[in-house]
């Protein structure tokens, strides 16, 4: 969702943000890097038994419908108050409209509730110096917020930096009864596992920035 940027400690070249420009707080030692156009696409997994199939299987739903930003200091803290990613979370579509529906009409409630809330609050295991290119895994913390539920949650994060862009993907799991959800009840699925599993393809690309020079990541 996505989220998830090892980006902070050392600024990246291209990621300075201007201070006149900024958003409010900005200092000179400020880096903020926000969704690309393209390249992000939300999704969650969870494990289903059907009753047309003799073995279980994973119902995904997935949304490229993110928008957000990071801001952390060259020293690698997050600033909350310019820290923030949103889902929306009508968009979410699987290989089954009646599924989809059900989604989100009782278990999301996306009428009431259309987003899913990420804000981030601190990196570990980040490599320092941050990497300027190659590649690189760590832990990003911070609070999700779905329906009125906020709790907090780890997403273990694998990044490359390339071009002053940040691409990879971010993974985390919980429980419907942590989040506050309902286990879905359809006709055709005899049973769903009570974990939830998210992940995140991000491209986050420095402020002002479309592109970052970078591909499009399909890990």
């Amino acid at each position: 969702m996505l989220l998830a940027a090892s980006f902070a400690a050392a600024p990246v070249p291209g990621l300075v943000a201007e201070l006149a420009d900024g958003p409010v707080g900005m200092q000179a030692d400020t880096l903020l890097l926000t969704v690309a156009p393209e390249g992000n696409r939300a999704r969650y997994r969870v494990r289903e038994q059907l009753a047309r199939l003799d073995f279980p299987n994973d119902a995904v739903g997935e949304t490229s419908s993110v928008s957000g930003s990071f801001m952390v200091t060259t020293d690698g803290q997050v600033l909350r108050e310019g820290s923030r990613f949103v889902i929306k979370l009508a968009d979410l579509a699987s290989d089954a409209d009646r599924r989809d529906n059900f989604l989100r009409r009782n278990t999301l409630s996306t009428d009431t509730y259309p987003d899913a809330v990420f804000v981030p609050t601190g990196f570990r295991e980040l490599p320092t110096p941050l990497p300027t290119s190659g590649e690189a895994r760590f832990l990003l913390d911070g609070d999700l917020t779905i329906r009125d539920v906020t709790r907090p949650v780890t997403w273990q994060v694998g990044a490359e930096f390339t071009g002053g862009a940040v691409i990879g993907r971010a993974e985390t799991s919980f429980t419907f009864d942590e989040m506050g959800l309902t286990v879905p009840s359809v006709g055709s699925v005899l049973s769903i596992r009570d974990d939830i599993r998210l992940e995140f393809d991000f491209r986050l690309v420095p402020l002002g920035s479309t592109s970052g020079g970078a591909p499009d990541s399909t890990r």
